[in-house]
């Protein structure tokens, strides 16, 4: 495959190579991926195309911390939380990280809040933006509402990697911040060591900003291609995690970024006042029983992706004719390419009419930066629903080969 050259693009604009006007938008475009999931994914039988990993209930939470946990859950008191994050929940989210203390951490109200304050907090008007593609659509429209941006793909023909010279032909003078994803929605690639190991060093060359987005570290099919925590090894790293992912628990809506710069959590900080203000107290008891615990939590989740992913990946090579597999290196979602002649769009329209099985078509992960994959849908295997999911498809692909 021919590398392509990184589009730039200026909000409003579109994709070009050269120099981007200053001419931002004020609002944001539709959320495709969560307008999508909010018309099927609690209407739908099958969500085949969950990017969450299989969720415990809160008895099942407060089982792994015994009397104890259960008595700090009751006797929590429902008043306003400290905007930073619990103080003891911040310690146990340092202890994740090898160079961090509670001081370098920063509590959200879910990722995306974090995704948004740290966008905000680090860009502005004359300040340019590198967003690797396809991308969880945020990652791109929140920078492309304030200042001009540049996209890279990963590259479908070989493994979907980064290509770093394409990355380094992007930088400029006034290149502020890089968004990366690995473990990546919706590849489920994980950069190579030696690649992540250079893009720490290009970002320090030129002091830019590397914000990792790390939510699907810790589930990977093969724990020697772990990549390290940005913020562990690089003094200008921001992680974000969240406790929806990895963790399985989605519904306590607590995210966090570490960064060793406490003047830009601080600004972060201030944008945060202006949103959630803080979290659920309640939310906040639940992830430090689950965090206390994560070695459990987290070998649940290891455990069903692995089988979860032995089945998808049996069933699309039953069907050669009609998918091209590969195999993704981590997370719960991969995006596989569709072969039938009608097309994907087609595709998962008949799945989620016909068969009430939902997954997310190509033109959800379209990008305004460069071009993306026409041809691919993401799937889902970290519910422990997946085979039923799966036989759905089946039976609807058995019925429209008589």
């Amino acid at each position: 495959m021919t590398p392509r050259t990184p589009a730039d693009r200026a909000p409003g604009g579109e994709p070009q190579t050269g120099a981007v006007a200053d001419t931002r938008s004020p609002t944001l475009p539709e959320f495709r991926l969560e307008t999508y999931l909010g018309r099927w994914e609690f209407s739908a039988r099958h969500h085949m195309t969950a990017s969450d990993a299989e969720t415990l209930s809160i008895r099942e939470l407060l089982a792994l911390g015994g009397d104890a946990a259960l008595d700090a859950l009751l006797d929590q008191r429902l008043g306003y939380t400290e905007p930073y994050g619990a103080p003891e929940l911040r310690e146990a989210i340092a202890a994740t990280y090898e160079h961090c203390s509670m001081q370098d951490v920063l509590c959200f109200a879910g990722a995306e809040e974090g995704v948004y304050c740290c966008y905000r907090a680090l860009l502005g008007p004359q300040d340019h933006a590198i967003v690797v593609t396809p991308n969880y659509q945020s990652a791109e429209t929140l920078p492309l509402s304030q200042c001009a941006v540049s996209g890279v793909a990963l590259d479908p023909e070989e493994h979907w990697t980064l290509h770093l010279d394409q990355v380094a032909a992007a930088i400029r003078p006034n290149t502020r911040v890089l968004y990366v994803n690995f473990p990546h929605n919706p590849t489920g690639k994980i950069l190579e060591r030696e690649r992540f190991v250079a893009l720490v060093d290009l970002c320090r060359k030129h002091g830019i900003w590397l914000f990792s987005d790390e939510v699907y570290r810790l589930i990977e099919h093969d724990p020697s291609k772990r990549l390290p925590q940005a913020v562990d090894v690089y003094e200008r790293g921001v992680s974000l995690n969240v406790m929806s992912k990895a963790y399985g628990l989605p519904g306590l809506r607590i995210g966090w970024i570490a960064c060793r710069d406490r003047a830009l959590l601080e600004r972060m900080v201030r944008y945060k006042h202006y949103l959630s203000i803080c979290n659920s107290g309640p939310s906040e008891r639940l992830a430090l029983v689950a965090l206390q615990h994560r070695e459990s939590v987290l070998e649940r989740t290891r455990t069903i992706a692995r089988e979860g992913y032995a089945q998808v990946a049996a069933f699309l090579a039953e069907y050669p004719e009609l998918f091209d597999r590969y195999v993704p290196d981590g997370g719960v979602v991969m995006f596989p390419r569709y072969k039938g002649a009608a097309g994907v769009e087609a595709f998962c329209q008949r799945m989620v009419e016909q068969a009430g099985v939902v997954l997310i078509p190509a033109s959800v992960y379209a990008s305004v930066l460069t071009a993306t994959p026409t041809d691919r849908f993401r799937i889902g295997y970290g519910r422990r629903t997946t085979g039923e999911g799966l036989d759905a498809m089946r039976g609807l692909l058995r019925r429209e080969a008589r």
